[in-house]
């Protein structure tokens, strides 16, 4: 991160170096978003980031509450009682919900895979539903710690907008609940996260400004602030002569009435433009209109930060509509004396998947969404203008309906000389819930971050040491595995092989008690006032010697058996039994792996980080044993190998090639060099070709590929040809002189090559 606070700085080292929850919330500007894609980005943990809502989860590139953990909609009953409710409202109960489990594998094995859960925009989260998350994550785990044993960020601002509860179903629920907050379930009462509040303000820098937000978000307005704010009433201000300004309204209804009729009143012809959509992506998560309905001359907002090398804008900057074209629109920014052309937004419908090989969370794009990150802009609703900043707008608050709608609305602007209120400010109807003050109260104080970051830093590698050599679980997985087997079966495919799974029970069997004595050692350790990380280093390295090779072993026992097994009829069943324990025993050997590397990197000093913790032969290691196995294999049982391409009779359909979690363009770049086509490239990133062009022509702009790559030489010497002279902005002149002669692409790949000579 280019800038970092203290707090920000310690919820980073909270993630990465304890098991600890945290709840990390902050005025507006404080950059929770920012420090949210830091935390994804650097940490080690199996992460999964989840919302409240589509719109909110496609913003925090995760996936819906409801999607993940596939809860019903509805209330939550932290109950095992059976309830009887009128057919108007409809609540689960731990019993409804056990009942009507209808997971898939796929969610169950992120589930069981996950060490960090991101909640984002948290101050929409009910209760009730945090409990029901709760409840599956322990069923699922098969663990009773709060949220089966994972770790939890909450991130969000209680004073923005509250969770939504219909008065009927608040009629039941408040027999159970104080409050309708995520910090009044029942898991948060029992479990308190810790409180970790940014507080250095990058939007604003007017400390005026600054402290009427603060009081106003703490339910300190003064009179003065009151004074001081209506000074910028202007109930006739006019928005047409005043260019830049948009509207902050309280109801959906008004802001489309003000953009619609922005719209009509503008002289000329009125332009449709709609997305490019691949694979799955429905409907209800657009992240935009479909139907993007534009004229010259129309006030539009971008609704991004622009991932292109040169940022020529960011979420909430204002413009004006200057060139329409089919293929093209070009924004101007007055202030700046200076035009732009828009480039198309690539939004991620995804799930989440665990990597058979690594047992790492990975993200599978499911469909994509490609548009134009812009919208009209004369008019926005407060709901919606959460995390955007403006340079001016005009806020009416006149129908304020929800507790920190007003302060929202004024935290979206920089300064105080952009405002303009269309009505008066009053003291009703802009206090917050009394509840939230309450619970802001539980911040962590600055002095006390340092301490219990030590104490949770030790807690977490002493637990993490601990479960990593604590083996018991797997060793009766494994006795279970065995004591399935028939040995007076002649006919069953399962019991040929009974000794065999006998001789590796008793393997894992005899390292259980070194394994338990190793684990009294290491709390003793802990135990003690001065802890000697040197010498708990040299510990973990002697039981990493005497235990590997044993444990090694099984998972090579198990992917052999594997191979025998999936070329054998009617014995699905048993191959799948195998294949879950196999997932068990390889991942303790990687979990035994990093135990390693996370010593090594303490003793050394360094930080806990992905970065760290991370090696290629973790990376690698399933992956390099299986082909070993399955080299030796075939070498050993020629006759068994029907085909060059073998059988594969239970196995799954190969997972689609993980996508980096890079830049689009770098993602692109990457398949190019491979010699992808543009038609190849589409199909593996779920895109369509003209986005794909449109992503060379970016690398051809920066230098990192050539023009002669893209395009032959006769239509290069072509456009040169056309180019010579021009000058226009926009592409628009030349496509209309010479029709179909060039694409749209071969102009934008060119005009791209161009810019490289400037």
């Amino acid at each position: 991160m280019e800038t970092i606070s203290a707090e920000a700085q310690y919820t980073l080292q909270f993630i990465n170096q304890t098991q600890k929850s945290i709840f990390l919330t902050g005025k507006a500007g404080t950059g929770k978003t920012t420090l949210l894609r830091e935390i994804i980005k650097t940490t080690h943990k199996n992460t999964v980031v989840v919302a409240p809502t589509g719109i909110a989860a496609l913003n925090a590139s995760g996936v819906t509450i409801h999607s993940l953990f596939q809860l019903p909609f509805g209330g939550f009953i932290p109950d095992n009682i059976a309830p009887h409710f009128s057919d108007a409202v409809k609540f689960e109960t731990k019993n409804t919900l056990s009942r009507h489990f209808r997971m898939s594998g796929l969610k169950k094995a992120v589930i069981r895979n996950m060490e960090l859960l991101i909640i984002d925009e948290v101050s929409m989260l009910r209760s009730d539903l945090l409990d029901a998350i709760d409840f599956t994550m322990q069923s699922v785990r098969k663990n009773k710690k709060a949220f089966g044993g994972v770790q939890v960020l909450f991130i969000g601002d209680l004073l923005q907008l509250p969770p939504v509860i219909r008065d009927e179903e608040w009629k039941v629920l408040k027999k159970y609940y104080r409050g309708k907050f995520f910090f009044h379930s029942h898991v948060i009462q029992n479990n308190p996260p810790l409180y970790i509040e940014l507080s250095k303000i990058f939007r604003q820098t007017d400390d005026v400004f600054i402290s009427i937000l603060n009081n106003l978000r703490n339910n300190q307005i003064t009179a003065q602030d009151l004074q001081n704010l209506n000074d910028y009433v202007k109930p006739d201000f006019d928005l047409k002569s005043n260019q830049g300004y948009i509207t902050l309204t309280t109801h959906n209804a008004k802001a489309d009435a003000i953009n619609q009729q922005s719209l009509t009143d503008l002289k000329g012809n009125l332009v449709s433009y709609w997305p490019e959509i691949v694979g799955d992506f429905p409907d209800k998560i657009y992240p935009v209109e479909a139907n993007l309905q534009l004229k010259i001359g129309a006030q539009v907002m971008f609704v991004k930060n622009d991932l292109a090398f040169n940022k020529q804008y960011f979420n909430g900057k204002m413009g004006i509509i200057e060139s329409l074209s089919e293929a093209e629109i070009l924004v101007h920014f007055p202030e700046e004396h200076k035009t732009i052309t828009v480039e198309k937004y690539e939004w991620q419908n995804i799930r989440y998947t665990v990597n058979e090989m690594t047992k790492e969370i990975e993200e599978e794009v499911l469909g994509t969404f490609v548009h134009y990150p812009i919208k009209l802009a004369w008019a926005i609703t407060v709901h919606k203008s959460q995390g955007l900043t403006f340079d001016k707008a005009a806020v009416d608050v006149s129908q304020v309906f929800l507790p920190g709608q007003a302060y929202v609305a004024l935290s979206r602007l920089r300064t105080l000389n952009g405002l303009v209120l269309l009505s008066p400010l009053r003291m009703n109807g802009i206090s917050n819930d009394e509840d939230v003050m309450e619970y802001a109260a539980n911040k962590a104080a600055a002095s006390d971050l340092k301490i219990t970051l030590q104490q949770e830093t030790n807690k977490f590698i002493r637990n993490f040491l601990k479960d990593v050599f604590d083996w018991s679980e797997l060793a009766q997985e494994w006795r279970n595995h065995r004591f399935g087997y028939n040995e007076k079966s002649e006919v069953s495919e399962k019991s040929k092989h009974t000794a065999w799974a006998k001789k590796n029970t008793e393997v894992i069997t005899e390292l259980v008690e070194p394994s338990r004595k190793f684990v009294l050692q290491l709390d003793k350790l802990f135990e003690s006032e001065s802890i000697d990380m040197q010498f708990i280093s040299e510990r973990i390295h002697a039981a990493y010697d005497y235990f590997f090779l044993p444990m090694d072993n099984l998972v090579a026992e198990i992917l052999w058996k594997l191979e025998e097994v999936k070329r054998v009829k009617k014995a699905k069943a048993y191959f799948e039994e195998l294949l879950a324990l196999e997932e068990l025993q390889t991942k303790a050997v990687l979990r035994l792996m990093k135990a390693k590397l996370l010593i090594q990197t303490i003793a050394a000093g360094q930080e806990i980080s992905k970065e760290n913790l991370n090696s290629s032969a973790i990376k690698n290691y399933k992956t390099n044993k299986l082909e070993s196995i399955q080299t030796e294999f075939k070498s050993q049982n020629v006759t068994l190998i029907e085909n060059e391409y073998d059988v594969e009779r239970y196995t799954s359909k190969k997972a689609a090639k993980k996508e980096p979690k890079k830049s689009t363009f770098l993602v692109t770049y990457e398949l190019w060099q491979e010699k992808n086509s543009v038609t190849d490239i589409a199909n593996i990133r779920k895109l369509t070709k003209q986005t794909i062009y449109n992503h060379l022509a970016k690398l051809i702009e920066i230098k990192a590929i050539s023009v002669q790559e893209v395009l032959p030489e006769d239509k290069i010497l072509a456009l040169t040809k056309a180019f010579e002279g021009y000058t226009e902005a926009s592409l628009n002149p030349l496509k209309e002189k010479y029709g179909d002669t060039f694409t749209w692409d071969d102009l934008k790949i060119f005009k791209a090559s161009l810019a490289t000579n400037v």
